[in-house]
């Protein structure tokens, strides 16, 4: 797992409070040989740090931004919801595929993550293996089928 301040190279940023859900991810992507380059954010806040470079994470570029997002709805200090409205209201990060990952199955935080942009709205399944399946899914299928777009070039100083 790469958990280095600058988050170069980061493939996956993981965004989850829960300890036990966070365990059961980083095992299922394990176990889907996608564990190399990861980066685990524990709060909505330190999410936008490390994406937009604030915080502890300053210095570092939002063009160095993870392929893919695993974002939990329910966060301390900045809710998912408002981790995705601010990643996908910028153009540099816009196209990131935000894959929102949470036990909420309720219909206005569906439609809301929708409305805000979310690529996928996944509940996490209780049982371990169905989990594991899940989530080395979404590795197979956002960080080596899809095909992102090119990142787009800072703009020119002056």
């Amino acid at each position: 797992m790469n958990d280095e301040k600058s988050g170069e190279g980061v493939e996956l940023l993981i965004v989850e409070d829960s300890p036990q859900d966070l365990e059961l991810a980083l095992r299922a992507l394990k176990k889907a040989n996608f564990t190399n380059k990861i980066h685990v954010a524990r709060d909505g806040a330190e999410a936008l740090d490390f994406i937009f470079g604030g915080g502890s994470y300053a210095g570092r570029k939002p063009e160095e931004a993870p392929r893919l997002i695993l974002l939990d709805l329910k966060l301390p200090k900045v809710d998912g919801l408002e981790v995705l409205l601010r990643v996908k209201s910028d153009p540099r990060t816009r196209s990131i595929p935000v894959v929102m990952l949470t036990s909420s199955r309720e219909q206005n935080d569906i439609v809301e993550s929708y409305r805000l942009g979310v690529n996928s709205y996944i509940v996490k399944p209780v049982n371990f293996e169905r989990f594991a399946n899940a989530v080395g899914d979404l590795g197979l299928y956002w960080l080596l089928l899809n095909e992102p777009p090119m990142p787009i070039p800072p703009a020119s100083q002056g």
